[in-house]
């Protein structure tokens, strides 16, 4: 079993873990009030949410985390690893290009393990995770976590769900989702049924197996609220501020609770000895530089894609493009960002 730090070097730390919380509750009662009051939030508003959440907040964080990784890491290792995102990027766009369909169940896919695995570094780091003692009790900690971020608006938001995945489709073959939206009625139970049955087994188990330290207990809240979050908040607004709300404030945490400086290359702040200037000059020139990549991946895939704003709509289109958009650069962002660098990673825990 891995080792667990539940010290924090700031104050920061448990407060952002205790914000994330708070700010998903906060969303929870305001709308469960507004339905339990017959209020409704209309699509337009809910998009505009979305892409402020999306692209304002969420977005620099996943600079960030890249860059707080390969901070100090060794100049060859980060060719590698930049050289490593843009093909795996370029292949889930030629994916997407060629199967849409198969492209937006991959970006689902990827929803769940970037919410799942994520959130799985931040217990380990902060509450603990003794209560999961195997590597398949893990996986069901990724699946039961990450999952109520898709599964859980699948079964409650079906409508809205199947209107922007259509959308998504529709920027490369309109009407392509026609055929697997017939077996939705099979495919929507199915989906709740497993999920559920992974949540039940995930908290049952870590029951049984918990180690007195109230783990368990942070973990099952936790699990709850965002299974209970995403079956009540309409679904565009959910996804739009879970991932700066929830997933970027934890991984704040995760960070000021491991505190951890590696040194296997050369700072590229320039590192001690350097004055305040350099250091804002240089964070500057990398943040610059992330910006005119991502700003690049962002005009080849609207060129690349038939119909980059599917709908009609500004807003409706501009969420379809954003989700598949996010997707291709959050595919690397798990599996270079964390599965293949197994040395430290970007929700590194020593």
């Amino acid at each position: 079993m891995r080792s667990v730090r539940t010290r924090f070097s700031t104050d920061a730390g448990p407060t952002a873990v205790t914000l994330s919380r708070a700010s998903l509750a906060g969303l929870l009662v305001v709308f469960g009030a507004a339905r339990l009051l017959g209020e409704t939030v209309s699509l337009r508003t809910q998009a505009a949410v979305y892409l402020v959440g999306m692209v304002a907040l969420n977005l620099p964080h996943g600079g960030y985390e890249h860059f707080a990784n390969l901070r100090r890491r060794a100049q060859r290792f980060r060719g590698r690893y930049v050289a490593g995102y843009l093909c795996l990027a370029a292949a889930f766009l030629g994916l997407f290009l060629v199967a849409p369909v198969v492209g937006l169940a991959l970006a689902v896919g990827v929803a769940v393990l970037k919410g799942g695995g994520g959130d799985l570094y931040v217990l380990e780091a902060t509450t603990g995770t003794g209560h999961l003692r195997t590597r398949g009790q893990r996986l069901l900690a990724v699946v039961a976590r990450g999952g109520a971020v898709m599964a859980v608006p699948i079964v409650a938001f079906p409508a809205t769900f199947h209107t922007f995945s259509s959308l998504m489709v529709g920027m490369v073959d309109p009407g392509g989702l026609a055929g697997v939206a017939a077996q939705f009625d099979v495919t929507r139970p199915l989906i709740a049924g497993v999920y559920g049955a992974a949540v039940l087994t995930h908290v049952g188990v870590g029951y049984r197996r918990r180690p007195g330290t109230g783990a368990w207990a942070a973990d099952a809240a936790e699990t709850a609220l965002l299974v209970a979050y995403f079956a009540v908040v309409p679904v565009v607004v959910a996804v739009g501020l879970y991932f700066p709300l929830w997933y970027s404030a934890r991984q704040v945490a995760r960070e000021l609770a491991v505190d951890d400086p590696v040194e296997e290359g050369p700072d590229l702040l320039g590192g001690d000895g350097v004055s305040t200037g350099a250091v804002a000059l240089r964070a500057w020139g990398v943040l610059v530089a992330g910006a005119l990549a991502t700003a690049a991946v962002a005009v080849a895939f609207w060129l690349l894609v038939p119909n980059p704003l599917p709908g009609g709509s500004l807003r409706f289109g501009g969420v379809a493009f954003w989700s598949v958009f996010i997707s291709v650069i959050a595919l690397p962002h798990v599996v270079v960002g964390s599965v293949l660098d197994r040395g430290r990673g970007i929700w590194h825990v020593p």
